[in-house]
């Protein structure tokens, strides 16, 4: 009973004092000084090599900077998984978005945070290419009968550039309108990027400022990129037509990159007759529309928002808040042109910003 009862408390004790690794020690006995020595074998068994030897069986503790050592180990594994997770989570977020899945927002590591908005009725706001503060309600009221006659030699040269580059317009897309559309859309948000990205450097280069002309040309981008947008939805382009998209494109926007830089005035009055030409365009659109040569299906979702329009609204109701902007930018451009030929600088002049 002694014995189980001591075996029984002997556990306990070594429970309590953590764990443990078994050894052996073998024990030496020196004749000369008669001290007994042990040298520990760890967790192997040592083994007498003579009578002179003694093996004691010990327990060795686990000590705590051995316990420190796996602690760490184990937190930096933890760590480890947990940015794998992190970024594994991030992945498949971007992927989610990409796909047009669930989970849009990527949370960023610099903190950036996802900006939401929502509509005045505080539905959820949709669009991410444009935001509830930058849409507006077109101006229906703008003259569209406009037109700036030709007098000088620029404007003359300018006129009939713009003339002699329909031509083929018109062969290519007759009356498919909705095709025209999306070809001339592309074209016309290239002037103003060019535009305003040679006035943003020529701000930076002469430490000036632009008079508030660099914001309205990139408004005037990015209001002819949104043309584009929703006649996207209208229009679906094919293979061929993608292939002439990238052509008149790269061919055009080096093209008045240089004008630009050789005549600002000229490169205004250009775009100037392009909107006219534009809004001819529309026009001719709206009477195939009311003819009923063209399907008068209902508005895209996106125009509906970014021009605040009905949610009954139609593609003629789409065509014509289109020409209006293109009558304004019209008006725009001609006016730039304008300021130069008068021998000022368009920083001279307060831009109109928000003229659409």
């Amino acid at each position: 009973m002694m014995t189980r009862g001591a075996t029984r408390m002997t556990r306990v004790v070594m429970g309590h004092m953590g764990t443990r690794y078994f050894s052996t020690t073998v024990l030496r006995n020196n004749p000369g000084t008669g001290v007994v020595g042990g040298v520990a074998a760890g967790l192997l068994h040592g083994f007498p090599a003579n009578p002179s030897e003694k093996v004691a069986v010990t327990w060795v503790r686990h000590f705590s900077a051995m316990g420190s050592r796996s602690a760490s180990t184990a937190a930096l594994n933890d760590k480890q998984q947990e940015k794998e997770s992190s970024d594994k989570k991030v992945e498949n977020t971007a992927t989610a978005a990409v796909n047009g899945g669930v989970g849009k927002s990527v949370v960023s590591y610099w903190g950036v945070p996802p900006s939401k908005a929502t509509k005045p009725d505080g539905t959820e706001w949709k669009w991410n290419c444009f935001r509830p503060w930058e849409t507006y309600e077109a101006d229906m009221s703008i003259d569209l009968t406009k037109h700036h006659a030709p007098v000088t030699f620029l404007d003359k040269f300018a006129y009939w550039t713009v003339k002699i580059l329909r031509f083929p317009t018109d062969v290519f897309f007759q009356r498919r309108y909705g095709c025209r559309a999306m070809m001339l859309e592309t074209v016309a948000a290239v002037p103003g990027m060019v535009g305003g990205m040679l006035l943003h450097c020529k701000s930076l280069r002469r430490f000036e400022q632009s008079g508030g002309w660099i914001k309205a040309l990139l408004e005037e981008a990015e209001n002819e990129r949104m043309h584009l947008m929703t006649f996207m939805e209208v229009a679906k382009p094919n293979v061929y037509e993608r292939a002439l998209v990238f052509a008149v494109q790269g061919v055009f926007f080096n093209a008045y990159f240089a004008a630009y830089l050789i005549s600002p005035k000229l490169a205004h009055r250009i775009v100037g007759y392009l909107e006219e030409e534009a809004v001819h365009s529309y026009t001719e659109f709206l009477k195939e529309l009311d003819n009923g040569n063209i399907e008068n299906v209902p508005a895209p979702a996106i125009a509906i928002d970014y021009w605040r329009l009905p949610k009954d609204a139609t593609l003629r109701d789409v065509v014509l808040v289109v020409r209006a902007d293109e009558a304004h930018h019209r008006d725009v451009n001609h006016y730039a042109s304008d300021i130069h030929y008068q021998g000022q600088q368009l920083k001279d002049s307060p831009a109109p910003l928000g003229y659409h």
